[in-house]
């Protein structure tokens, strides 16, 4: 199973979040491996006999299709998601900062050597971390800490990155203590979505 890498590296790209293009990165998927994917996202033990009967396939079909997704780097890996708070964590952090990516002198060698660094010594529990745009910001991170202290210290490191503009670096944080919160971390809700998008009816055509 390949593990997802993100990095704060990256030049400053253009979001294009037009309808049209959205239906057009759906539509190189068939809606039968949309399905597929979504029932994955929602409960990925389930044997590939389950998620047949519940798409509406035979089983070797899923099996074929799930094997090419894997390979075509749809599903990169597979997760399970715990309870954050019952494993130590008490804070989950949202950080977004400025990286003066375009300033001449900059040395992304320099960046990505620190950031290694960093990581190294302190092997943050990192859910995110992509380039972003808007409120003059353009890195996102999100991560979990044991507690105030834990997110006080990487703060500080994080600041320590070459180029990263101090005083843009600004944080949401929340208590995962707090049983009144709606919902931490789910991807069922994306996959019902997924499936809203195309119709909650099952593959129309049985693919031998």
């Amino acid at each position: 199973m390949r593990r997802a890498g993100a990095s704060f590296l990256g030049a400053n790209r253009r979001i294009d979040c037009k309808p049209d293009n959205v239906r057009e990165r759906m539509t190189r998927l068939k809606d039968v491996e949309i399905r597929i994917v979504a029932e994955l996202m929602k409960n990925s033990r389930r044997s590939d006999r389950e998620i047949a009967r519940a798409v509406g396939v035979s089983q070797p079909t899923v099996s074929r299709i799930i094997q090419k997704l894997e390979n075509e780097g749809v599903i990169r890996e597979y997760a399970m998601i715990p309870d954050f708070a019952k494993l130590g964590y008490s804070i989950m952090g949202a950080t977004t900062l400025d990286v003066q990516v375009s300033r001449p002198e900059i040395n992304f060698q320099e960046i990505r050597k620190t950031t290694t660094e960093i990581e190294q010594s302190s092997t943050p529990a990192s859910l995110l971390a992509i380039n972003a745009l808007g409120g003059n910001k353009n890195r996102l991170f999100i991560a979990f800490y044991n507690d105030y202290a834990e997110y006080a210290e990487a703060m500080n490191l994080t600041k320590q990155i070459p180029h990263v503009r101090v005083d843009s670096v600004e944080s949401l944080l929340a208590d995962l203590n707090d049983k009144s919160s709606y919902r931490i971390l789910s991807m069922s809700a994306i996959a019902n979505h997924l499936l809203k998008r195309l119709g909650n009816g099952k593959a129309k055509k049985l693919i031998k």
